[in-house]
């Protein structure tokens, strides 16, 4: 009976030690380097532990499925594995991956909506978005703020469309309460009309209150804005115009054309950034009344068409 105890006893002792042995076993491989090279950014599925330890080891983060799960499972105390994108360090140890899963930060993606971009340019964009969901929304022209918007992995492109309409009227309501006194601009609206011209017509910032108050003037004694990004709005549908602007071009009747009609048109062109929204509504105090490209990417200004015609034949022979 005592030999029977004996046997019995060493038998559980050898089976504790397999057993201790066997957790030591797998504990150091849970904390041991990975086999992941270089860091990796990767789409954790939905769909529980097999189908994260599937993804994560075709992606070559860790390297055995099944003691993942089990790691997984002994520290399930410390919160469940989350779905979303994630990024890994080079060589992370299982128990890093399980970190991140739990606590780590989803990886923040940026889109960016440039200064001067149309309505169906931005619709485009956010179409061509990866990590983004679902259909865009209609989208008005000179509605939506260019800005980088931060969003991740699942982020719904209507979601973040409404996040930089809603930044474009913060900042044109910003613009309109701060505007210089006595503009010729009955309402916001017409402030973010003339802002998308001043938008298209330069890309040098230096230059932006210089160009709004040139058109300010011109709107103040009635004269036509001459605008040729307004004029190529139509034949563009939208797009910027691939071709120089042509006399037919000028000549065409249409509410966009500010060589036909006088006064702003009837809406925007594109989304101006806030410093055209700032110089629409606070232009530069200066006499200038014409401007014309001078060559090295900027403008030419002059107070008299006398001067202005000067400019315009320099810029045509630089051509």
């Amino acid at each position: 009976m005592r030999r029977l105890l004996t046997l019995a006893g060493a038998t559980i002792l050898a089976l504790a030690l397999a057993a201790g042995g066997a957790f030591h076993f797998a504990s150091s491989h849970v904390v041991a380097p990975g086999p992941l090279a270089q860091p990796t950014n990767l789409v954790i599925p939905r769909g529980g532990t097999e189908g994260i330890a599937a993804a994560l080891l075709e992606a070559g983060i860790i390297k055995d499925a099944r003691l993942f799960a089990l790691a997984a499972w002994w520290s399930r105390a410390d919160g469940p594995l989350r779905a979303a994108e994630f990024s890994f360090p080079a060589a992370a140890s299982i128990r890093d991956v399980l970190t991140t899963l739990r606590e780590g930060r989803p990886v923040q993606r940026r889109l960016t909506i440039a200064e001067g971009l149309t309505a169906r340019q931005i619709v485009a964009l956010l179409e061509r978005a990866e990590g983004l969901t679902g259909e865009v929304p209609a989208l008005a022209e000179g509605a939506a703020l260019p800005e980088t918007y931060a969003f991740t992995w699942g982020d719904s492109r209507a979601s973040l469309l409404r996040r930089a309409v809603a930044a474009m009227d913060a900042a044109l309501a910003e613009a309109w309460a701060a505007r210089a006194p006595n503009l010729p601009l009955a309402n916001p609206r017409e402030a973010l009309i003339l802002a998308s011209i001043i938008e298209r017509e330069t890309g040098v910032a230096a230059e932006r209150a210089l160009v709004g108050g040139v058109f300010t003037n011109r709107l103040r004694r009635g004269m036509m804005l001459q605008s040729d990004p307004t004029v190529a709005y139509v034949p563009g549908q939208g797009l910027p115009l691939d071709r120089p602007l042509t006399r037919a071009d000028l000549d065409q009747a249409h509410p966009f054309n500010t060589y036909r009609i006088r006064g702003l048109p009837p809406g925007p062109i594109a989304s101006p950034g806030r410093e055209a929204l700032r110089a629409a509504t606070r232009p530069a105090e200066t006499e200038f009344l014409f401007f014309v490209a001078d060559g090295t990417g900027g403008h030419a200004f002059a107070r008299t068409l006398e001067e202005h015609n000067r400019n315009v034949a320099r810029w045509r022979a630089l051509r």
